[in-house]
């Protein structure tokens, strides 16, 4: 095991939740991500560099600024963290190969499409289209699977979703699923390949209605209670990155058992 490579993509990983930050709390305002620098959101005061260190200064800090005193989101350390562990995750995992590649640029896309659909129920379509177009590009350089594949992925993951979205439209009258969710899709199908997306969809559905359920049970919902579909659709892309053969070999062992 390379510890060398695990650790260099930890670090790699906490930067770049760092980064994502900035991505979710400005991207869905309409405002630029290099500019101004860093600051507090609620002061406006500028983060000098050694404020600004992933997860430390959360913890140096306990969670407030360190000028106004105000409480800091606890969404900044978790999305570091978060990013870090799956950054070595993929490293444990995929090693120093094509494929390390392909599964680091996929979470970097997955991590801030999730937490800004959360927060405001939209995927941007700089995250998304752009992610379609680096899974097919990519797709001759990884090699996982013939270049085809990942094009039929992207193709019928855009479609997939959209003959449900336009079902549940024409039985109900109503919008069920959005735009940006059908581009997901698509971007993952173009990272994932075509297999993936039955696994994706039925991992995603799954735990979608065990959430909404849940919220429908604790706040006293109606059924018309409108959840983020994203980050559902995210969960099960790295689910089958990660364990898509596991999955897909435990799946057909309870359909089919010996």
């Amino acid at each position: 095991m390379d510890w060398f490579l695990v650790t260099f993509t930890v670090v790699l990983g906490l930067v770049c939740g760092s980064f994502f930050n900035v991505c979710i709390y400005r991207i869905p305002r309409d405002l630029s991500v290099v500019a101004p620098p860093s600051h507090c959101p609620k002061c406006e005061h500028r983060l000098p560099f050694w404020l600004n260190i992933p997860l430390l200064t959360y913890i140096f800090l306990r969670g407030r600024c360190f000028f106004c005193r105000e409480p800091i989101s606890l969404r900044y350390p978790l999305v570091e963290l978060l990013t870090g562990l799956l950054f070595g995750l993929a490293a444990l995992y995929f090693g120093l190969t094509p494929a390390l590649a392909r599964a680091l640029i996929l979470i970097f896309l997955l991590v801030p499409i999730t937490f800004i659909d959360l927060e405001f129920q939209i995927i941007p379509d700089s995250f998304s289209l752009t992610g379609i177009v680096i899974g097919l590009a990519g797709s001759w350089w990884w090699g996982v699977l013939p270049g085809w594949e990942f094009l039929l992925g992207a193709v019928l993951g855009w479609l997939s979703l959209w003959l449900v979205a336009t079902g549940y439209y024409f039985f109900t009258g109503r919008d069920g699923m959005g735009g940006g969710d059908l581009k997901l899709l698509a971007m993952l199908g173009a990272f994932l390949g075509y297999k993936a997306l039955l696994p994706i969809i039925l991992l995603s559905s799954l735990s979608g209605a065990v959430i909404g359920l849940g919220l429908v049970f604790w706040q006293g919902r109606d059924g018309r209670y409108a959840i983020a579909f994203g980050p559902f659709l995210a969960a099960g892309g790295l689910l089958y990155l990660f364990f898509g053969s596991q999955l897909v070999e435990f799946y057909w062992q309870l359909v089919l058992p010996a």
